[in-house]
């Protein structure tokens, strides 16, 4: 694809090839020829098979379930592709799970996600692109333009096509670091708020939901929040929801890092729907009535195409926009996802 001021390309590193593939799909364009190959000891090996000499180079890489393995190859890609003189390096991080370490809550810890901007910049990245981080304050730990997309627009718009949000819905925001979020999300659909009394005890996944705060009596719900690994947090708000005498009950995530396990927890659970995008890639949620992932891929491509064609990215926030993308209809959102 070539547009503004060179020749845009997309490549993908091993937990970003089906994204990226939607994100192509979208624009028009082919998926960068390029291959990652793992050693028998653990070591990753990358290597472009293409020349990218003097164009712009996207690398589309969520660091999710396996954070480590991923983060590493990542850099590697944008080292690969400094060193094979592209004029430009972009990082596009869907997700990236690091954003939770952003801070020194206790002593002799590593503020991870400090680190890891370092990293990326010292790699040689120019820009990164990424959506939902978990604490908005780690844009300010890079150097270079980091562009956070938000999921609200699309996921807000998704509920109002499913015929989900009337006079009677709410808001649930799992806990109190989540309400700001959620009242962001709220203002959009029109809806009061309530939320969650969240107390987490240690560096596991389990909290302990000790209070609703709010009027959910007699209402439909939907619980917000950027992501869920175990489910825990959301099915203990819905039981909590539920012992309030909330009617309908319903979740929407930015992120899906749920697992088989957890998949089976929610099916079990009070909530009725698990909205959430596809910027982690979850195989096992396919075969579940109650979950259904919308794609963020064309958000993603269209900021790739802003910023190339040196637009404003204000344009991709506007609602008429998640309108044109989710125009493209569920049975073409599906194919993208499918394809």
């Amino acid at each position: 694809m070539s547009s503004g001021g060179g020749t845009i390309k997309i490549f993908a590193g091993r937990t970003g090839i089906q994204f990226a593939k939607r994100m192509c799909a979208y624009l028009g364009a082919q998926l960068g020829d390029a291959e990652t190959i793992v050693f028998t000891e653990g070591n990753i090996f990358v290597r472009i098979n293409e020349s990218i000499r003097d164009k712009d180079v996207y690398i589309v890489q969520p660091i999710s379930r396996k954070p480590n393995d991923e983060f590493v190859e990542l850099l590697f890609w944008i080292d690969a592709f400094r060193r094979a003189s592209a004029d430009s390096v972009t990082a596009i991080i869907p997700y990236f799970s690091y954003a939770k370490g952003d801070k020194k809550d206790e002593p002799r810890v590593s503020i991870r996600a400090r680190v890891c901007a370092e990293c990326i910049e010292l790699a040689g990245a120019d820009r990164v692109i990424t959506m939902d981080l978990h604490s908005p304050q780690v844009q300010g730990f890079f150097k270079k333009p980091v562009d956070h997309l938000y999921a609200q627009s699309l996921l807000c718009e998704c509920l109002r096509r499913m015929n989900l949000v009337n006079e009677n819905l709410v808001v649930v925001s799992p806990d109190a670091g989540f309400a700001k979020r959620a009242r962001q999300f709220a203002s959009e659909l029109g809806t009061p708020v309530a939320i969650g009394d969240k107390m987490r005890s240690g560096h596991d996944e389990n909290a302990k939901i000790l209070e609703i705060i709010g009027e959910v009596k007699g209402k439909d719900c939907v619980i917000v929040d950027d992501f869920s690994i175990s489910g825990g947090t959301l099915i203990d708000v819905a039981h909590g929801l539920k012992d309030k005498g909330a009617k309908h009950i319903y979740a929407a995530l930015s992120h899906n890092v749920l697992n088989a396990e957890s998949i089976k927890r929610i099916e079990k659970s009070p909530i009725e729907l698990l909205l959430s995008t596809d910027t982690v890639e979850c195989p096992e949620a396919e075969g579940s009535e109650k979950i259904k992932i919308i794609s963020a891929a064309p958000m993603f491509a269209q900021s790739v195409k802003i910023i190339h064609d040196r637009a404003p990215m204000s344009s991709l926030f506007r609602r008429e926009f998640t309108k044109r993308m989710l125009d493209m209809s569920f049975a073409e959102q599906i194919t993208l996802l499918k394809g």
